[in-house]
């Protein structure tokens, strides 16, 4: 098997959290709040997502359960981000 000419940043491993200095957190992790809640709404109990991939020039987004491959507009909110969760482990919830 050859190895890959070039390299697709988030191809292998984790993706990388959003750089926060660069980008409006409050507006992003509601987006995905929003994108996320309206899978809830629409879908049926079943399997449990990682997170949710959002452009922050668009206004739509997609849940994801694999480890996304993210074009160059796109960041990865983790599900933790989106549920609210404090480092504590409980939920936090402020509308």
């Amino acid at each position: 098997m050859s190895t890959p000419s070039f390299e697709i940043r988030g191809a292998s491993g984790a993706p990388s959290s959003p750089r926060w200095d660069l980008i409006d957190s409050r507006s992003l992790i509601a987006q995905a709040r929003r994108i996320y809640f309206a899978y809830l709404s629409s879908t049926p109990a079943g399997q449990e997502p990682l997170g949710v991939v959002v452009d922050p020039q668009e206004p739509d987004g997609r849940v994801v359960f694999e480890t996304p491959v993210l074009l160059p507009d796109e960041e990865f909110i983790a599900i933790d981000l989106i549920r609210g969760r404090t480092s504590r482990g409980r939920t936090r919830w402020k509308g």
